[in-house]
C-alpha cells in the first residue's frame, strides 16, 4: 500500500481571518459565555498588549470560547493537535489561526512558527502546555521546555486560568455539555513582562508559571455551591477511577446515571449534584474525586519504583498522517520497565516502535472516541506519535487500562530522568584521595 501524504508542519501560520473570527465569536463564543455569567479578572495586565506568550489551562471543549472572551478583541494564533485539525478541518483551523502539532513530539517547525506569529504577525501565541484535557479537573504536568520557549519568544508571559469549564464538560462525559450551564470564571495574569523574560532564567520563569498554574474545578464547584443536576453526571467516571479504593481491584469499575460501582466487591458511590462522591453504604474514603485519582497515580508510581509494572494487550490500530484515519488492523502493545513498545502492520508492511522511558513524556488519551468524519467508533484510545504519523491504539482485552498506561508513562519518564540526573551528578563529583 502506498504511504499517504502527511501533514506539512513547516507551513507558515495564517493571520486569523478577522471576518470569520468576528462571526464565530459573535454568534458562538460570546453568547455561550454570557449564558454562563462569564467574568475575567485581569492581573498585572496594565500595558500588556500583543504580541505575548499565552499559556492556558486545558479543561474541556469550552476552552476556546473562554479564550476568545478573555482576550477580546484580539484574535490569537494557537497551537492545536493534529487530531483536532482532522475533526474540524485543516483548512478551517488554519483559517482561524491554528498551528498544527503532534502531541508529545519535539518539533523545530513549531518553534519557528511560534516565533513567526510574534515577530511577523505581532499576534498573541496561545499554547495549552498540559497538551491534553485534564481528567480530574486539576492541573497536569507542565514541561520545563515552557520556560525555554518563553526565553526564545522574548515577549511577555501571560496565563489564562479558567474555572467552571471542566465540571460542565469533563473529558469522560462530554455529551450535551452546552446544556450544562455552570458559571465560568477566569484570571488573565501576566507573570513576566518582556524585560523580566530577558533577565530571568528559564527555570525562574517555570517557577513563576508553576506558582500560578494551579486549579481544581471540583473544589471550585463545591466551594461555590454550583448545582449541576445532569442525570448522567457520573457516566464515564469509571474511565478515570478504574481502581476500587475499597478492595483495590483494577478494571472492574462501572458507572451510569449518577452512580459509580465496583463489580468485584459491590461498593457503590453516588455522585452528588455538587461533584462529590458519597458511599451508598459505609464510609466514603474519597469524597473529592481528584483525591481518588491521585491515589491511583501514587499506586502506579509505586509499581514503577518497585520495578514490577507491566501492561500488555492486543490492540486495534489506526494511523493519522494528515486528515484521514487509516485502519491498520490488530497489533500488540507492551509497556514495562524497559519502556513503551508496540507492533502492527503499517500500510502493508510490518512495523514496530520501541520508546525507552526517557523518550516518551506522556500519552494522549481519548475515551469512547469516534472518528467525527466517518462516525466510526474506536473506543478508548491512546495516541503515540512519530514526526510523520500518529498511532491510535485501542486495547482489546483489558478494559479501562489507558488511564493506568498514562500514569505509568509519566512515572517511567520521571524515574528515568531522575536516575540520569543522579548519574550525571555522580560523574561530576570529584574523587576523594
Amino acid at each position: 500500500m502506498k504511504r499517504p501524504e502527511t501533514f506539512d508542519f513547516s507551513l507558515k501560520p495564517k493571520n486569523p481571518n478577522a471576518l470569520f473570527m468576528g462571526i464565530l465569536k459573535t454568534f458562538v463564543a460570546y453568547p455561550d459565555m454570557k449564558k454562563r455569567d462569564f467574568e475575567c479578572e485581569y492581573v498585572n495586565m496594565e500595558g500588556i498588549k500583543p504580541p505575548y506568550f499565552l499559556l492556558c489551562n486545558h479543561a474541556s471543549e469550552m476552552d476556546f470560547r473562554i479564550l476568545y472572551a478573555a482576550v477580546r478583541p484580539h484574535n490569537p494564533n494557537y497551537v492545536v493537535a493534529i487530531d483536532a485539525m482532522h475533526d474540524n478541518g485543516i483548512g478551517l483551523m488554519r483559517f482561524a489561526g491554528g498551528i498544527g502539532k503532534r502531541k508529545f513530539i519535539q518539533d523545530m517547525h513549531l518553534i519557528r512558527n511560534m516565533k513567526y506569529c510574534v515577530e511577523e504577525l505581532k499576534n498573541i501565541i496561545c499554547v495549552y502546555p498540559e497538551a491534553r484535557y485534564t481528567f480530574d479537573g486539576t492541573q497536569s504536568y507542565i514541561p520545563p521546555s515552557v520556560g525555554k520557549m518563553a526565553k526564545l519568544l522574548k515577549v511577555p508571559v501571560v496565563l489564562l486560568m479558567a474555572e467552571g469549564n471542566f465540571v460542565c464538560c469533563p473529558q469522560w462525559n462530554k455529551d450535551r455539555f452546552s446544556k450544562r450551564l455552570s458559571p465560568c470564571k477566569a484570571r488573565l495574569v501576566c507573570v513576566a513582562d518582556a524585560e523580566e523574560v530577558e533577565k530571568l532564567s528559564a527555570g525562574e520563569l517555570n517557577a513563576r508559571i508553576a506558582k500560578e498554574f494551579v486549579y481544581d474545578d471540583f473544589a471550585y464547584q463545591y466551594k461555590n455551591g454550583i448545582k449541576l443536576d445532569f442525570k448522567e453526571r457520573a457516566r464515564g467516571l469509571h474511565h478515570i477511577l478504574y481502581q476500587c479504593c475499597e478492595c483495590g481491584t483494577e478494571f472492574e469499575m462501572y458507572s451510569s446515571g449518577t452512580t459509580l460501582e465496583c463489580r468485584h466487591c459491590g461498593k457503590k458511590w453516588e455522585m452528588t449534584e455538587y461533584g462529590r462522591l458519597e458511599a451508598h453504604d459505609g464510609a466514603t474514603r474519597f469524597a473529592h474525586i481528584p483525591d481518588w485519582f491521585r491515589w491511583e497515580r501514587e499506586n502506579v508510581t509505586a509499581e514503577v519504583e518497585a520495578g514490577t509494572y507491566r501492561m500488555e494487550d492486543e490492540v486495534t490500530v489506526h494511523t493519522l498522517p494528515k486528515d484521514r484515519y487509516f485502519d491498520q488492523g490488530r497489533g500488540r502493545f507492551l509497556q514495562d520497565m524497559t519502556g513503551t513498545h508496540f507492533w502492527c502492520d503499517y500500510y502493508g508492511e510490518k512495523f514496530e516502535m520501541h520508546l525507552a522511558p526517557n523518550q516518551l513524556e506522556s500519552v494522549h488519551l481519548e475515551f469512547d472516541y469516534r472518528d467525527r468524519k466517518k462516525r466510526e467508533f474506536f473506543g478508548d484510545c491512546l495516541d503515540i506519535s512519530k514526526h510523520d504519523d500518529s498511532f491510535w491504539l485501542h486495547p482489546v482485552n483489558v478494559r479501562d487500562c489507558i488511564m493506568k498506561i498514562s500514569f505509568a508513562t509519566e512515572a517511567l519518564y520521571q524515574r528515568e530522568h531522575r536516575l540520569l540526573a543522579a548519574k550525571r551528578a555522580a560523574a561530576r563529583k570529584p574523587v576523594s584521595e
